[in-house]
């Protein structure tokens, strides 16, 4: 077997990416289940209910849950560098859960009162809950590595991924900074790499020492999934725009905060008549109405920000094929990279 879709029934190229994510969902969510059981009351409620499996009462339902991306990306980067695809169960658990303690987190911090069509932690159990939540799952996903690894590999394990949530903490520090018109698209470029870039990085590493590669694939793991990141970020700021809610799960309100995301960075920066009307719109104090929205949106095309954030996209997809190992072993990988930067909007 050289890929994950190899294990099952052979995938159509369109079928492929929603394979490769089923798949994962079978290796990964029986531990991850088993991981936040092993958490304390009220915390395990409140997890399972975050992670979709259950109402706020504790009831077992099947609510909108996220497509565990981050795990795909450790087990085929498990995959691509020689291992089999359940020794990257562990890292794939761990990224998954830091991957959560950051939305609760983010949640807590942007005011944030839905997610995935559902009330935020915060929402429900209040601030206080929410953010020892987010602590409590940064947590397990280090116990996860610590019980579940084997040496070598924990040790190197272990810090990468706290490694990661310090430069993800430094990410989120910068992006609080960032409510005013003086960002460079090296700044926003920067947040990026450290609040989404590092945490993909970190997974397809993760996966890459399961699998007992070398340092340099280990390296090149990393970097293929920084890359990434920046595409998927990319994309998630064209999403926060002009994305339709009911395929991304969360609101199309960026312009409404007056947020700084990159394509409007882009556009302001253009010197072009709409970017000038723009900041006017985003200096302007009042709330903006839909309608003065729907105007921003207009004004972030024609300054070029939304082609400029596609073409961006593109380009750093690229930038990471570019550093995957040649062979069949990393075509998952590749499946994956070309999902991110076309996800509907």
């Amino acid at each position: 077997m050289t890929t994950l879709t190899a294990a099952g029934a052979s995938a159509s190229p369109e079928h492929r990416p929603a394979e490769i994510l089923a798949l994962t969902r079978r290796i990964v969510e029986p531990p991850l289940r088993s991981a936040v059981e092993s958490m304390p009351e009220p915390l395990r409620r409140m997890a399972s209910y975050h992670l979709g499996w259950c109402d706020a009462q504790g009831v077992p339902v099947r609510a909108n849950v996220g497509k565990l991306f981050r795990p795909a990306l450790a087990i085929c980067a498990c995959i691509a560098c020689g291992g089999k695809p359940e020794s990257a169960a562990p890292a794939a658990v761990a990224a998954e859960l830091v991957h959560n303690f950051t939305l609760i987190h983010d949640d807590v911090m942007d005011g944030d009162r839905t997610r995935r069509g559902r009330s935020t932690v915060w929402a429900l159990w209040g601030v206080s809950d929410a953010v020892l939540l987010g602590d409590g799952l940064h947590a397990l996903a280090a116990e996860v590595l610590v019980a579940r690894l084997a040496d070598p590999v924990v040790g190197p394990a272990l810090d990468r991924l706290e490694s990661t949530v310090i430069e993800l903490c430094r990410g989120q520090h910068e992006d609080c900074l960032a409510a005013d018109s003086r960002r460079s698209l090296a700044d926003c470029e920067r947040t990026a790499m450290s609040k989404t870039g590092a945490l993909m990085g970190c997974a397809c590493a993760l996966g890459a020492l399961c699998a007992g590669a070398s340092a340099e694939m280990v390296s090149s793991m990393d970097r293929f999934g920084r890359e990434l990141g920046m595409a998927f970020q990319l994309t998630d700021d064209l999403i926060g725009i002009w994305g339709d809610p009911a395929i991304s799960g969360k609101p199309a309100d960026d312009l409404a905060h007056r947020k700084y995301t990159m394509p409007v960075v882009a556009a302001l920066l253009s010197g072009t008549a709409a970017a000038a009307e723009l900041g006017l719109l985003y200096r302007d104090p009042a709330p903006l109405s839909s309608g003065r929205v729907a105007r921003a949106a207009e004004l972030i095309d024609a300054a070029g920000g939304r082609r400029w954030a596609r073409e961006q996209a593109e380009r750093r997809t690229e930038s990471a094929l570019r550093c995957l190992p040649d062979g069949s072993a990393a075509d998952d990988l590749a499946v994956l990279a070309r999902l991110v930067a076309r996800r509907d909007l």
